[in-house]
């Protein structure tokens, strides 16, 4: 048997890059991002993983696709990416929330949307060996679609228990698997008080479906992102759960709990023969909002206005996209 070999490998989500060309832009955010792609240029890790929301407004620009992945391709290794809502579109639902005052029906992700992404980052589900560690990555939004996409998600996860066994297994989504426990009832995007749990977590009956199948392909780790805002690590039956902070991107639900973690960072993991160690490191940026323009949310098509760009020329929304 070979000597294992210890390395070091990276994890980051929501970097959110956005572009002047655009009908919002916040420059601290690339700017943040700036400082941690620095960071991690000077670390000799074997690869990256990014678990999401590489773009503000990748879901109806092209153009953030390829603004993101020459960003990603300046750093001095690997990258694995999965998609966030940002990129490719929010998980299914059939009614709106927020007393109709969001069309979240809209904001569904598409087939053409996640097949679009894949075409400049790769499969949106994935796993491969490097070094003695399994590296699995999904977009569990899909879970409950309907889109045939959802069908490949599933026979991905049900086909990843009979994979060949590494080591340790790392495993990475975009949403949170839950919000406060495993066992909780899926929230109901009608209620304004459960609305944005709803928005950050995935329903039953596919949540507890996925923690079994994570389970018994032995995974050790499995990194959320999503939401911005750090959590302590949490042990689901043996399973380490690091929600995340952003590389990039605010925080959110800063008051629903005591322990947070609101600076942007990464994570820096050390694999040993005892284990993998996982550290956060915040980014040397933490710079506040400045010269912000545009709404945030998830404006529709109609309520953006791209005059506001400051750099020419303009983008607009994708021709697809556009009502007629």
């Amino acid at each position: 048997m070979s000597k294992f070999s210890p390395f070091t490998f990276l994890h980051m989500n929501d970097h959110h890059i956005g572009t002047p060309r655009s009908y919002r832009f916040r420059p601290a955010i690339n700017r943040r991002w700036d400082a941690i792609k620095r960071q991690i240029s000077e670390i000799n890790a074997d690869l990256l993983l990014v678990g999401g929301d590489l773009t503000r407004d990748g879901n109806t620009h092209e153009f953030e696709y390829q603004l993101a992945r020459e960003d990603l391709e300046m750093l001095p290794l690997p990258f694995s990416v999965i998609p966030g809502n940002m990129d490719v579109g929010n998980k299914h639902t059939d009614r709106n929330g927020m007393d109709n005052r969001r069309d979240d029906v809209a904001l569904n992700m598409t087939s053409n949307r996640l097949q679009l992404f894949a075409s400049y980052f790769g499969p949106i589900n994935w796993s491969f060996i490097h070094k003695e560690v399994r590296f699995t990555g999904f977009y569990a939004a899909v879970a409950g679609s309907g889109l045939r996409e959802e069908e490949r998600f599933w026979h991905f996860m049900e086909r990843l228990p009979e994979l060949p066994k590494a080591r340790y297994h790392v495993a990475m989504m975009h949403y949170w698997l839950y919000m406060d426990s495993l066992d909780e009832p899926t929230w109901d995007i009608t209620r304004n008080d459960q609305y944005l749990p709803w928005y950050f977590s995935i329903d039953e009956p596919y949540r507890r479906r996925i923690f079994k199948l994570l389970k018994a392909s032995s995974v050790n780790i499995l990194f959320c992102g999503h939401v911005h805002t750090g959590r302590p690590v949490e042990i689901v039956d043996d399973i380490r759960i690091y929600k995340t902070s952003a590389a990039g991107n605010s925080p959110q639900l800063k008051d629903r709990w005591d322990q947070i973690e609101t600076r942007h960072g990464f994570h820096l993991c050390c694999v040993t023969e005892q284990g993998i160690d996982v550290s956060f490191i915040p980014g040397q940026d933490q710079c506040e909002d400045f010269n912000s323009y545009g709404p945030g949310g998830h404006p529709t098509i109609a309520d953006r206005d791209y005059s506001q760009a400051r750099e020419e020329p303009p983008l607009t929304a994708d021709p697809w996209l556009i009502p007629k």
